[in-house]
């Protein structure tokens, strides 16, 4: 890398991609060493591209009231998929029951206390 830096043009993008590498070297070639790190990180990368790729379309949510229910729905989602539920089925049964629960019993239908119908 260090003979491929001398033969390209100072301040071309391609330098400076050379550089930036050259002061990260140590980082770059750390699971070299550590078996245990991964070389890349795409696992958490696809784990976040979801909030990534939304947050620019939350800042259209129309108004802050729309906001804090798109908010409200998304918490909901996150935590029905984090109780081990799949959402699309937990949303279809609550959405269901939700119009014949007593309101003393509307706890049961958040996604910790939750059982499919």
């Amino acid at each position: 890398m260090l003979a491929q830096r001398e033969l390209v043009p100072e301040g071309s993008a391609t330098a400076k991609a050379l550089d930036d590498s050259l002061k990260r070297w140590v980082a770059l070639t750390r699971y070299l060493e550590e078996g245990a790190v991964p070389i890349d990180n795409n696992q958490i990368e696809n784990l976040i591209r979801p909030w990534a790729l939304g947050r620019s379309n939350w800042l259209f949510a129309g108004s802050l009231r729309s906001g804090e229910r798109a908010a409200a729905i998304m918490s909901l989602i996150q935590s029905a998929r984090m109780n081990g539920h799949d959402p699309y089925v937990y949303l279809k049964d609550v959405l269901t029951r939700l119009p014949t629960q007593r309101a003393s019993e509307i706890g049961q239908l958040l996604p910790h206390q939750w059982t499919p119908a």
